[in-house]
């Protein structure tokens, strides 16, 4: 059986079921271009029979995730993200959570988020150049585009730089907004 955390002890699997060394999948990935994950993980799946679990093993790996270690808490989440963008997490969670003093911080789904009587309300991730703030609303952020000019917004999400002078007003009220969503 396989270790779930690591992506690379899926292939032997994966070459006794399909056949060939595993470079040759790896290149059969590499050979998609820039096809996106479902494209990838679809194309191995209709056109070789993979698995899900084996198409994703594989599809990761070839993206750059040799495992799928969890976070397992939010000191763990602040431990494995650049040093300025848990300065910024910890600014985020502490501005709000000081005005909603019920709010629990959580890890879900592999970030931390805040949540109240079992709604989440916001969660963050950190890349390379930006921490992605999610208060999972398209409406909310719709309702303070005007304010979120400075920032690529998606279509629930909005990055700020890794170093951002947290706007503490703004997100108590988004909070607000969000809360009353609820």
């Amino acid at each position: 059986m396989p270790d779930r955390g690591e992506r690379a002890s899926y292939f032997p699997a994966i070459e006794r079921k399909h056949g060939g060394p595993i470079s040759l999948w790896i290149e059969r990935i590499r050979e998609l271009g820039d096809a996106k994950y479902p494209e990838q993980v679809a194309h191995l799946r209709e056109n070789h029979g993979f698995s899900q679990a084996h198409a994703n093993a594989l599809v990761m790996y070839v993206r750059g995730s040799t495992t799928s270690t969890r976070v397992r808490s939010v000191d763990d989440f602040y431990a494995a993200v650049d040093p300025k963008a848990a300065v910024t997490a910890r600014t985020i969670f502490d501005s709000i959570r000081k005005a909603h003093p019920p709010m629990e911080l959580v890890i879900a789904w592999n970030h931390p988020m805040l949540r109240l009587d079992g709604h989440y309300v916001i969660g963050l991730s950190a890349a390379k150049h930006h921490v992605l703030v999610n208060y999972f609303s398209a409406d909310l952020l719709s309702a303070f585009a005007d304010r979120l000019t400075p920032y690529k917004v998606n279509k629930k999400t909005f990055a700020v730089p890794l170093d951002w002078k947290v706007d503490r007003r703004l997100l108590l009220e988004m909070t607000k907004a969000r809360l009353a969503e609820f």
